[in-house]
């Protein structure tokens, strides 16, 4: 029989291990397959995009991921630990964050305080009543947040008066809270004008270089221009793999999903 892992073999183990490693994930509703045999392997730090048409099983994937729904079948392992049944929270807590298609701002709110509610959830004071001080560690957090999405100047600004755009940033600094060691973006560039998007691009590729991400999008153009590796989709399975150029050249791919609707 073998002893029990210590503390030190676990580090070791997560030090060497995959950032996300998926093996025969599959995802069924009643008698729909949504997910089928997924094998999904991103390095530390790997930035990837994940590409589909609508009904391709990629929002299936990251639920499955982030824990909304638990894998039919499969193994999820988050850097080198086995989260297949692990609860969204526990998930967070080893530092696995997501955006979402719809927006879960605190409206009412002014940006600052959107984040630093963002950070003060992940910290051990989550339960904390007290305001923020000055000189707090946790509003510091914020206010590098705001400026690493590029809203240093609406950090005071309430949510609802945000144009659209900035409301998508404001839920990449939220995502961001924590010092998460991966991040999943859930089409980020919906609904954004062509400036928006080129801001958008700017902040991806802006983030620290150990955080790695995959990122769900309609737009080829922003996926492409962010990611270094790219997963295609189709019908609940993987279609292809390769890096941007490779999958933008692929006949296949250009067949199935460029000289298509993507709506």
């Amino acid at each position: 029989m073998n002893a029990p892992a210590t503390i030190s073999d676990r580090l070791t183990a997560t030090g060497t291990a995959h950032a996300l490693e998926l093996r025969g994930v599959a995802k069924l509703f009643g008698a729909l397959a949504a997910l089928e045999d997924i094998d999904i392997t991103v390095r530390p730090g790997e930035r990837r995009a994940v590409l589909g048409s609508n009904g391709a099983g990629k929002t299936t994937l990251f639920n499955c991921v982030t824990g909304d729904f638990l894998p039919t079948a499969g193994t999820i392992r988050f850097f080198g630990e086995d989260i297949s049944l692990f609860p969204p929270h526990e998930r967070i807590r080893r530092g696995l964050r997501r955006t979402y298609q719809i927006s879960l701002l605190l409206t009412g709110l002014t940006v600052i305080d959107n984040v630093y509610l963002a950070c003060a959830g992940v910290s051990r004071n989550r339960f904390s009543f007290l305001r923020p001080r000055r000189n707090d560690a946790l509003m510091s957090s914020a206010e590098n947040l705001v400026h690493l999405v590029h809203l240093d100047a609406v950090r005071d600004d309430v949510v609802a008066n945000l144009s659209y755009g900035q409301q998508r940033q404001l839920e990449i600094a939220m995502a961001l809270a924590g010092a998460p060691r991966f991040i999943l973006f859930d089409e980020p560039a919906a609904g954004l004008s062509p400036t928006e998007r080129s801001e958008l691009i700017e902040i991806l590729t802006g983030l620290p270089g150990h955080m790695g991400f995959i990122i769900i999008e309609h737009d080829m153009d922003v996926a492409l221009r962010v990611a270094e590796s790219v997963t295609m989709m189709h019908n609940g399975r993987i279609f292809k793999e390769g890096s941007p150029a490779e999958i933008e050249e692929d006949p296949e791919v250009q067949a199935l999903y460029l000289g298509g609707d993507d709506g």
